[in-house]
């Protein structure tokens, strides 16, 4: 079932994300050399309990049957695609690159968005990696509009990304969000037959989340059942926006930087 947002909620919601988006920027501003991925956790938790939200990922159970996600952060490093928690801590170190996920529940509306930064000074494929993905997310929201399906915006990603030579990632996906964390529909990077079979109506919530890796796009599960990795090892990134379609049929991005 897709909850479709009234326009107070998608308001609401925007209000939310743009709190959430400075809060990311602070994060984003804390990385270098030498700080450990539960130092960023601790602030992103103390800054979204400060702007009176709550985190959503936290305690974040999919299922009954699975673990509580421990962090408020996902910190992927490197060949961790995403879900990476931030406990244990682990060092940054230069030349890495990081996955930063984070979502805040706020006045009972949730937002999710995520970036990809380097670690002091990467390398000049590390850095293609992470324009390549961020422009595969411009792409994708442009093609957010009435009247356009789910299917225009995974072939944005997937067009973009492959003519680059990347890989995108095809076992994770994006998703609604709002009155959840993860709500229908699933909203996939690559074309599939059922993305072309949802159409962009008014009043849907999104998260938009390209996750594209220098080599192939097959991933698999790490040893803590939470973290996906690159199965070939190779480099991963990921953006991440919250977008809506408001009932003027105007396109919001959510959880834009001001």
């Amino acid at each position: 079932m897709i909850y479709f947002k009234t326009q107070k909620e998608i308001e609401a919601m925007e209000k939310g994300g743009k709190i959430l988006a400075q809060i990311l920027l602070q994060v984003v501003q804390t990385v270098h050399p030498g700080i450990g991925t539960k130092e960023l956790d601790d602030l992103a938790e103390r800054l979204i309990l400060q702007s009176g939200g709550q985190p959503s990922f936290k305690n974040y159970r999919p299922s009954s049957s699975d673990h509580p996600f421990p962090t408020t952060l996902c910190t992927s490093i490197n060949d961790e695609v995403v879900h990476a928690p931030a406990i244990p801590n682990r060092i940054l170190k230069e030349g890495d690159i990081i996955g930063l996920d984070i979502g805040m529940q706020y006045k009972g509306l949730y937002t999710d968005m995520a970036v990809t930064v380097g670690v002091g000074q990467i390398s000049k494929q590390a850095q293609r990696l992470l324009n390549v993905t961020q422009e595969a997310l411009n792409l994708a929201i442009e093609q957010v509009k009435e009247g356009n399906h789910l299917s225009d915006i995974a072939a944005a990603i997937q067009t973009y990304a492959e003519k680059n030579g990347f890989g995108v990632v095809r076992e994770l996906v994006g998703h609604g969000v709002g009155k959840k964390v993860h709500e229908e529909p699933n909203v996939p990077n690559f074309v599939t037959e059922e993305s072309k079979l949802i159409p962009i109506k008014r009043g849907m919530t999104l998260a938009l989340e390209p996750m594209v890796n220098i080599g192939g796009w097959q991933i698999a599960l790490a040893d803590d059942n939470m973290t996906f990795v690159t199965a070939d090892g190779s480099l991963s990134a990921q953006f991440e926006h919250t977008v809506a379609v408001d009932h003027n049929g105007e396109v919001r991005i959510i959880t834009a930087f001001e």
